[in-house]
């Protein structure tokens, strides 16, 4: 599928996560098979700010591209200003606007999914951000069903976007108000799928490949994105490419995931330094040994590691049982 000019694999897409998909972990995930990677969220704000930790965030690497990059922020002039900043700096192949965190210090702050109480807004941002843009690359949104029970508004959104000028619309099924926990409600993907003529990208608890086949069919979406099925599983990645290619697909085998960790855990620490990256690689480890024998144990061991030669070595031992 494209977004505006940008070919993007099978539109299998890595959600962006905060605290989670850094370059380390947007690595790991392309080269198990993800079309597009995406930013942890960016505030517009520091942006405009020049604050130097934010920058580090917004970093994309030549070998994890097409990448886009997400800011958040409710105000049309900072977001349109820092998207032309993020863009000359770092020339992510689209920038996508949050309007789904759920997090309450950003809906308190008026910003991601709170944006959707306002729709008139969503599409003062969007036409800001374009035009400010003037051309460099696409711009990409992403909602949720709506803010709540009594607010299902993703259709209206969707629409008041497009109209802006958005080149494509991630949807994830569930309002704020649910934030990650289920139902699902895909009726509400095809449903924006069906209103708007810009590509529509499926989101939420696309834990498989099977996952991703059904709700393409259910729904006619344009693609999927994916994102706490891939915390500690890049390979899922591979398994729905299989899927939507028709393909048998084979689990990689305990030295493939044992590999896997130690490259993805070694980027991380080479990224961010030993501190750091040790305490950082812990959340990651516990992910990958999940449901292995005597991972509670090992996950006790592994939040204690404070050097590499120790958590390498915790690895080690924990896929060689």
């Amino acid at each position: 599928m494209k977004i505006g000019n940008v070919e993007i694999k099978n539109g299998v897409f890595l959600a962006p996560m905060a605290g989670v998909t850094d370059r380390a972990f947007r690595y790991m995930c392309k080269k198990y098979g993800a079309g597009g990677m995406t930013t942890e969220m960016v505030s517009a704000k520091a942006i405009c700010y020049k604050d130097k930790k934010t920058a580090k965030l917004a970093f994309i690497a030549d070998e994890e591209r097409p990448c886009g990059l997400q800011l958040f922020g409710s105000e049309p002039e900072i977001m349109a200003k820092a998207a032309v900043e993020v863009y000359d700096m770092f020339h992510p192949e689209f920038i996508d606007v949050n309007m789904g965190c759920p997090a309450p210090k950003i809906v308190n702050n008026d910003e991601g999914s709170s944006l959707m109480k306002n729709p008139s807004l969503c599409g003062e941002i969007v036409r800001a951000m374009k035009t400010a843009l003037s051309g460099r690359c696409p711009l990409t949104v992403k909602i949720r069903r709506g803010f709540d029970a009594g607010h299902i508004n993703a259709v209206d959104v969707a629409k008041v976007c497009e109209q802006a000028g958005a080149d494509a619309i991630f949807v994830h099924a569930r309002t704020r108000e649910q934030m990650y926990m289920p139902p699902v409600e895909y009726s509400t993907v095809a449903e924006v799928k069906s209103a708007v003529k810009i590509p529509v990208i499926g989101n939420g608890d696309i834990m498989c490949g099977l996952d991703a086949v059904n709700l393409m069919k259910q729904t006619g979406c344009d693609g999927v994105m994916v994102g706490r099925a891939s915390q500690g599983n890049p390979f899922v990645f591979d398994e729905i490419n299989h899927f939507l290619e028709g393909k048998e697909y084979i689990p990689p085998s305990n030295k493939e995931k044992l590999e896997c960790v130690k490259e993805h855990i070694a980027l991380l620490i080479e990224d961010k330094g030993e501190f750091v990256g040790v305490r950082e690689a812990r959340k990651h480890v516990a992910w990958y040994i999940k449901g292995m024998p005597g991972s509670a144990s090992m996950r006790n061991r592994v939040n204690l590691a404070e050097s590499t030669d120790e958590m390498m070595s915790l690895i080690d031992e924990a896929f060689m049982n």
